[in-house]
């Protein structure tokens, strides 16, 4: 389906940030989705997908994809958004194609939140359920991405800011429908329900319930690959997510700034040649 929040194309004045500006809504599959990694967000996600680039999955999709690297893309997570909670519209295979059909992989939100649409558009791919502590769990999303859903800065720029813009609707959009409206009452029964749906939609066989500190070896077992000599990686504490939060709003507050000053300057240089055009009028 088409989006009702039009696209719209990456600002020139945007040159303090390095995303894409890709319509996805154009594209198609190019290569096979072969790992679906649907737990939630704060539980190693950025690690696994590290990892799993390593391990040749590329790319592999994470909320990233859609925040600070194609924030286009938000345009179709609010359609599948849509599909899903609002019975608007349908976001079926072609969809899921179009968005994801780069990647041979995916985790983190807003895709968990998708587990059984994805479970029936890619039934051959293996499933990794990468979990943690519930209680940790809960803390770390407090600190770190529900504390970005209600970030005053990211919600300021986003009336300004074309990547922000498209990001920050869509990332309050999917968190209110995922966590009904109440992530610190709701957040750890959510939790329970989502692993417990997954548990119940895959085969064991096909599943791997997955803590990152395990290393290699359990994730390349089950993927049939040799483990790779390299460290696993380890990334993306509260404390990383909270600074490059920061950093991502100070890059899109001087794309802001610049292109209000450029503005400025075409007025004030027009402003200035009709002067300049007068006064020769005046003393010709």
């Amino acid at each position: 389906m088409a989006s009702s929040i039009p696209y719209t194309r990456k600002p020139a004045t945007d040159i303090f940030t390095n995303d894409t500006a890709i319509d996805r809504r154009k594209c198609r599959r190019i290569v096979p989705m072969k790992v679906l990694a649907l737990g939630l967000g704060r539980t190693g996600t950025v690690s696994l997908r590290i990892a799993l680039q390593k391990l040749g999955y590329t790319d592999t999709y994470h909320m990233m994809s859609a925040s600070v690297e194609n924030p286009p893309d938000c345009l179709m997570w609010q359609d599948a958004l849509a599909a899903k909670y609002d019975r608007k519209g349908r976001f079926g295979l072609e969809e899921w194609d179009a968005l994801l059909g780069h990647c041979q992989a995916i985790c983190d939100w807003p895709a968990a939140a998708f587990a059984k649409e994805l479970i029936e558009a890619y039934p051959a791919a293996k499933v990794v359920l990468t979990t943690r502590d519930i209680d940790s769990w809960h803390t770390s999303t407090k600190r770190t991405v529900h504390w970005r859903t209600q970030d005053p800065e990211l919600r300021f720029l986003s009336k300004f800011d074309w990547a922000s813009g498209l990001y920050y609707p869509m990332l309050r959009r999917f968190w209110d429908c995922f966590f009904l409206h109440d992530f610190e009452k709701n957040g750890k029964d959510v939790f329970r329900k989502h692993y417990q749906e997954v548990r119940d939609l895959v085969p064991p066989g096909n599943l791997l319930e997955y803590h990152v500190g395990m290393g290699w070896e359990p994730l390349c077992k089950f993927l049939g690959h040799p483990v790779p000599s390299t460290p696993f990686p380890r990334v993306n504490d509260a404390e990383d997510f909270v600074n490059r939060c920061k950093k991502r709003n100070r890059a899109q507050l001087m794309n802001v700034v610049f292109r209000i000053l450029g503005m400025a300057s075409i007025v004030f240089a027009a402003g200035f040649f009709m002067l300049q055009l007068k006064h020769e009028y005046v003393f010709r």
